[in-house]
């Protein structure tokens, strides 16, 4: 969305709309496909049920306590990285995804507390709450640079006629800022939900909290060196860095609290 409105803003106020239709489109054509889209971007392979039983045995347990359909598909990344991501855009047309590294890292029970987290994101449609979040995000940066335009060419005046030149030049720049501030925020407080709905449904914080840890150190010790970073935030950890990033911008909350609020729910 971001490129798109770059690159209109380049050809003026029209090229800056029609930039935002675009990315309009754009948007939702990845919502539709996004499944399709982020398989091919991991690498990840379909894993049938025979090649592995009993991690779709596992699944379908978790979709039954959840009263959710089956993924549409279960699917296998090829990286050591201890990892897992859902994508899909709801809870009847969604893909489930480990890495090769999380099969060996996690106990059953563990791997059953992030397999629920993942399914959460399904039934709790982060794909289109994502999508509307990167839409609000555009036309805020669209309205911004707007503002810019109008600043540059003498717009921006008070019913005295006065110039508010300052002002639309601080809009112009504070409010792309807001706009990824308030995405990712809302980046977080999915990860959040789906911790919490996913505890619920297993009524079994703990399995998925000592999960987190595990997996936090597992990607301290051997982050993932390939893959696309466009799709870090679907994964459950960030699987390029484990290392401390400053709250405000981070996709992922800090592990310290998830796992705070995943060992004071009570059952």
């Amino acid at each position: 969305m971001g490129l798109f409105l770059l690159v209109g803003s380049f050809f003026g106020r029209s090229g800056l709309t029609i930039a935002l239709i675009f990315g309009f489109g754009f948007n939702f054509i990845q919502y539709f496909f996004s499944d399709k889209i982020v398989l091919a971007m991991s690498g990840a392979k379909e894993l049938s049920k025979k090649d592995a039983p009993k991690l779709h045995k596992m699944i379908e347990n978790i979709c039954k306590k959840a009263n959710m359909p089956l993924p549409l598909k279960v699917a296998l990344v090829p990286s050591m990285t201890p990892n897992a991501f859902c994508t899909g855009r709801g809870p009847k047309h969604y893909v489930v995804a480990v890495t090769q590294g999380i099969m060996q890292l996690l106990s059953e029970k563990e791997l059953e507390g992030v397999l629920a987290h993942e399914i959460s994101h399904a039934k709790n449609r982060d794909v289109l709450v994502g999508t509307i979040a990167a839409s609000i995000a555009g036309v805020i940066v669209y309205l911004a640079h707007m503002a810019r335009w109008a600043a540059i060419f003498g717009g921006g005046r008070d019913d005295n006629g006065r110039s508010n030149l300052v002002s639309l030049l601080l809009l112009s720049i504070l409010a792309p800022i807001a706009a990824i501030l308030i995405q990712l925020a809302i980046s977080r407080s999915r990860e959040y939900l789906a911790d919490s709905t996913g505890a619920k449904i297993l009524k079994d914080p703990h399995s998925l909290s000592n999960a987190l840890k595990k997996l936090h150190n597992g990607v301290k010790l051997r982050p993932m060196k390939k893959g696309n970073r466009a799709i870090a935030s679907l994964y459950i950890v960030n699987p390029f860095t484990a290392g401390a990033m400053v709250s405000l911008f981070s996709t992922h909350p800090p592990l310290n609290k998830r796992v705070e609020r995943l060992e004071s729910m009570k059952f």
